[in-house]
């Protein structure tokens, strides 16, 4: 019998229920947060902002609590759980996709911004805003390498280490000419985790699980079960992403300083990026889903909505991983093998959003300067924002200061990031909507090109699991007698 149209909504409302009410939030937070911001002519206080964000921030933290747990069992699981000489092709095969669409997003940015010049004009309406970190190119190549070796894991979960330069005084930079390379160097930690030294960990730990084979089985099995706990309690926190989204975009709403930034001189800047992000993460990457599956993205990318939009609200896609691989394992019914293994890197190291941006941004910084960047330049900028974006390690603004590592390797001072600052909250959550939306792209193209690898290993721990239920029955007959 033919479901009726009433059916068929239900149906679709009941199958996407979760995904309805996100995107409720969010618009609904958009409307909220500006009928209050217009309700009175004096601007909000800091501490009424904080009562309206208080039930999106409790929100957040019980999505970052979930991450380092989430992102280590699912690591360790999934290499352990593999054979090396397959993980070995499956890893190469979601590094090479990470690389590519990088570059492509970062090129495709180069080239937006210089046929657009959003720079060029009347640049009088832009203020600068906020204040910028004194950083050289090297010290923060330097700190991403350390980052990576932490000495201590227990202080990797609260901190990482980062160099800051100490300023001499005035008279001395004039006196003795002297640059930020001069400046007296202090090393410290910062009150942020150290997601990149914590993958590298779970990656080599993993692959010494896989390499004990039996002996490791069972630590294996235990951090299998760490990962499906995480995973059971992610189900039960993001039923609570909608009220919490609504909340978190209608304090951003009402703490920023003027709508006029969008719609004023930054608003050509905002576009580019805008319209860049919609380009690779609708256009561009799709065509390479296409190209490696032979199958349409659509419906993929629908399934993928969920995350989307709680990456839209937290700005986050740490915050968003756990939701992001539920929406793959469950509605893409990729491999958990996969997901657990491709989605916790990714969400590390493969930014193509902020790679986009940085690049658009750094441009567009220098048109607003008059300064005419070379071919070398260009060059140089494009190999270091696809650098600082594997350096943005997934939490929220990072981008903003990993933008001062790519404005130094052009000679801009770094304070010029300042002009940006305005929009860049808003620009963060779409760039963190295309990071997430590559980052699972890429385990549903990982999935489809590793099929005869995964059945490999499915045959092989089924045939592991026949050997041992006979020994098992052996074992059983020889008690017997």
């Amino acid at each position: 019998m033919a479901k009726t149209k009433r059916e068929i909504l239900m149906s679709f409302m009941k199958g996407n229920l979760l995904t309805i009410l996100t995107v409720i939030g969010v618009f609904g937070g958009v409307v909220v947060g500006v009928i209050m911001r217009n309700s009175r002519e004096e601007g909000w206080t800091k501490r009424e902002i904080m009562y309206v964000s208080y039930v999106g921030d409790i929100f957040l933290q019980m999505l970052k609590s979930l991450i380092l747990p989430l992102i280590v069992a699912s690591i360790i699981t999934a290499i352990g759980g593999l054979d090396l000489s397959l993980s070995g092709k499956i890893g190469a095969r979601a590094i090479a996709y990470y690389f590519i669409t990088t570059v492509s997003a970062v090129i495709l940015g180069m080239i937006l911004v210089s046929i657009i010049h959003p720079g060029e004009g009347d640049v009088s309406s832009i203020h600068k805003s906020g204040t910028s970190r004194n950083v050289t190119t090297v010290d923060t190549l330097l700190d991403l390498i350390r980052n990576m070796f932490p000495p201590n894991l227990v202080q990797a979960c609260t901190a990482q280490y980062q160099t800051q330069l100490i300023p001499p005084s005035d008279t001395e930079i004039i006196e003795k000419n002297l640059t930020l390379h001069d400046w007296e160097i202090s090393h410290n930690f910062t009150t942020s985790s150290n997601i990149l030294g914590l993958v590298v960990f779970a990656t080599v730990m993993g692959i010494t699980l896989a390499k004990m084979a039996e002996q490791g089985k069972p630590l294996l099995i235990f951090f299998e079960t760490l990962g499906a706990a995480m995973l059971m309690i992610t189900y039960w926190v993001i039923w609570v992403s909608p009220i919490g989204i609504f909340f978190l975009v209608a304090a951003k709403i009402l703490e920023m300083e003027s709508f006029e930034a969008i719609v004023g001189q930054l608003g050509m800047y905002f576009m580019t990026v805008l319209v860049g992000l919609f380009i690779h993460g609708f256009i561009v990457i799709p065509v390479y889903y296409t190209i490696c599956t032979r199958k349409l993205p659509f419906r993929f990318i629908v399934n993928m909505s969920q995350a989307l939009f709680t990456a839209f609200g937290t700005g986050s896609s740490n915050a968003t991983l756990p939701i992001s691989m539920g929406c793959l394992e469950e509605r893409n019914n990729i491999d958990k093998r996969v997901v657990r293994f491709v989605m916790p890197i990714g969400a590390t190291i493969n930014m193509d959003g902020t790679a986009l941006y940085e690049a658009v941004a750094a441009i567009f910084i220098s048109q607003v300067r008059g300064m005419a960047l070379s071919l070398g330049q260009l060059l140089a900028i494009s190999v270091t924002a696809t650098a600082a974006s594997i350096g943005a390690a997934g939490i929220p603004q990072a981008g903003l200061v990993t933008m001062v590592m790519v404005l130094d390797t052009v000679g801009l001072p770094p304070e010029d990031v300042t002009l940006i600052i305005t929009v860049d909250w808003l620009l963060d959550r779409f760039r963190t909507m295309i990071n997430v939306l590559g980052d699972s792209i890429g385990a549903g193209i990982v999935d489809h090109l590793s099929k005869d690898e995964l059945l490999k290993i499915s045959e092989r721990e089924i045939e592991m699991d026949r050997v041992d239920s006979q020994n098992g029955k052996l074992n059983t007959e020889e008690d017997g007698l």
